[in-house]
């Protein structure tokens, strides 16, 4: 039985509660209790909390050692609505949807707050605009009715409750945190950067490569500075256009080579070097702050320390305790294995139902067993390379996988029309014309007006790969809510989720049971997201004491 329960916090620790019927009506008396911790505790029936924000509650519970099955996070939940109603951006809190339901001034969104180092998450303490909670009640109800009037209702109340889920699975996994060793962090610092030099910090190796580059042009150039740079390769003869690697390899100057090398390791430097260490990594963890759906596609963000930018050869600095083990499971050529499932057609299926090489199955199929030619082919059916040889792969894919490419094309046709498209489960892109719409085109430049071609066909570039890597991002979404449940019985704890990749951190005995979960769990996240389907959402898996020996 699904039993509700919808609570609110009060001032000095308690809490505003009551039983709910299906339809968000109160089933009972409301009750005020002086602990929400313990109110919540001492209810283990109830199956779905009913709350306003998770970040507002669960972390709380969560210090106090109280884990909850499920929940529903009115604010996430109104967000997407939104977003299926095509407006995208207005703001999403409790306060806000109440305003609009009492016909109020809405007020702003506060701004999220960044992570601060050495905390969990700040985001545990965004600031809101009260609502009372029979207002609270009445958003609820108000958004079960919403779900109703979805083009997929059964399909929205899925997305919804799987990124509530995500909410819960975000603040368990900032607090548990990433097995991270310091020593291992400095020692790779050391041996990529060398030592510090007294004074001013900068780390020898830096020195040598900027002394290098000077030398190169013949007086002294800041290598930090790409201005700087671009001065200095137009004195000597070449006129660049930026300090990007590709673009500087396609020069023959002695500068190049340390220029490339310096660049590399001053990004290290700066984005993972000692004073990002000693400012995020805490008793043997880092925290980043997870934030579920923070793109539009769907796609998971942190919110401080860069978490899903993780260099590889800082990876070697993620290790697990002793005795454990990091199961590291990466999904296999997931976004075609999402278009073949989101399309249906049979042909793509049958390649997307084996475990293996799906890009090579594909070259058996369409071109000769050329699967460099069938990967790109893949890639630009979903990115939009639909011009030169890519047209001409187009062309290849369509004839054997018809429905697949007829699928994306007609994405990129309502986006260039202006017309909303909507991932598997529902959720929305930006309405066009919106700016979240605009600074997502990566087309035409900021003055072309929004009448011009140019823009409809950037848009469309963008919305074709939405429908698939939202696609995916509803999918992850099950996947991480039924992995949790499978870990639930298990010392094992997610510590680390980006787009296709989960990490588990799990004693050594429990590995093997880990990734048998996290396997059954993609399966099952196949079933419930697209319905039955052949595909195959395979994980290639390494079970590895650092992260560095997963790749």
């Amino acid at each position: 039985m699904d039993e509700r329960w919808a609570i609110g916090p009060e001032d000095g620790g308690g809490a505003t509660l009551v039983a709910l019927h299906p339809d968000g009506q109160p089933a009972g008396e409301i009750r005020h209790e002086p602990d929400l911790v313990a109110a919540v505790a001492s209810r283990p029936h109830v199956t779905r909390w009913v709350w306003r924000s998770s970040a507002e509650i669960y972390p709380r519970l969560l210090a106090a050692g109280v884990r909850v099955e499920r929940c529903y996070d009115l604010e996430n939940t109104e967000g997407l609505l939104l977003g299926h109603e095509g407006r995208l951006g207005e703001p999403r809190s409790a306060a806000a949807a109440w305003a609009r339901l009492s016909g109020a001034p809405v007020p702003p969104d506060p701004p999220m707050r960044a992570v601060v180092p050495g905390e969990q998450s700040s985001l545990f303490d965004i600031p809101a605009e009260p609502i009372a909670f029979q207002a609270l009640l009445r958003v609820y109800a108000d958004q079960l009715r919403r779900h109703d009037l979805a083009e997929h209702p059964d399909r929205m109340r899925l997305l919804t409750a799987s990124e509530s889920s995500a909410m819960l699975i975000a603040a368990e996994m900032d607090r548990a945190g990433l097995p991270w060793s310091a020593q291992a962090h400095r020692d790779v610092l050391s041996e990529l950067l060398g030592e510090r030099f007294g004074g001013t910090g900068e780390p020898r190796r830096l020195t040598e490569l900027a002394d290098e580059i000077s030398a190169a042009f013949g007086h002294r150039v800041r290598p930090e500075l790409p201005a700087d740079v671009l001065k200095a390769f137009k004195q000597a003869g070449h006129q660049l256009k930026s300090t990007r690697r590709w673009e500087l390899e396609t020069i023959d100057h002695p500068a190049v080579a340390p220029l490339v090398e310096y660049k590399k390791l001053y990004r290290i430097y700066t984005a993972n070097g000692w004073s990002w260490l000693n400012d995020w990594v805490h008793d043997g963890r880092f925290r980043p702050g997870f934030v579920p759906g923070g793109t539009v596609s769907g796609r998971w963000i942190t919110n401080g320390g860069g978490g899903l930018q993780i260099p590889k050869v800082i990876r070697r600095a993620v290790v697990a305790d002793p005795g454990w083990r990091l199961v590291v499971a990466d999904a296999s050529q997931l976004e075609p294995r999402v278009l073949a499932a989101i399309s249906r057609d049979r042909a793509l299926m049958e390649v997307s139902s084996d475990a293996g090489d799906l890009y090579k199955a594909v070259s058996d199929q369409a071109f000769s067993g050329d699967r460099a030619q069938a990967k790109l082919a893949v890639l630009g059916a979903i990115y939009g390379q639909t011009s030169g040889d890519g047209l001409k792969n187009l062309a290849m894919l369509r004839k054997r996988f018809p429905q697949a490419v007829a699928y994306v094309d007609d994405a990129a046709r309502a986006g260039e029309e202006g017309r909303l498209v909507r991932t598997y489960l529902g959720r929305t892109c930006p309405p066009t014309g919106h700016p979240l719409d605009a600074a997502l085109l990566e087309g035409p430049p900021a003055d072309v007006p929004a009448t011009d071609p140019r823009h409809a066909r950037a848009r469309g570039r963008f919305t074709r790969n939405f429908v698939v890597q939202g696609s995916a991002a509803d999918w992850a979404l099950l996947l991480l809510a039924a992995l949790r449940q499978a870990l639930t019985p298990l010392k094992a704890e997610l510590v680390f989720f980006q787009h296709d990749e989960v990490i588990v951190h799990c004693p050594a005995d429990e590995a093997e049971q880990v990734a048998d979960a996290i396997q059954q769990a993609s399966n099952l996240a196949g079933t419930l997201t697209f319905g039955p389907t052949p595909t195959n959402f395979a994980f290639t898996t390494a079970t590895v004491e650092s992260y560095a020996d997963a790749k």
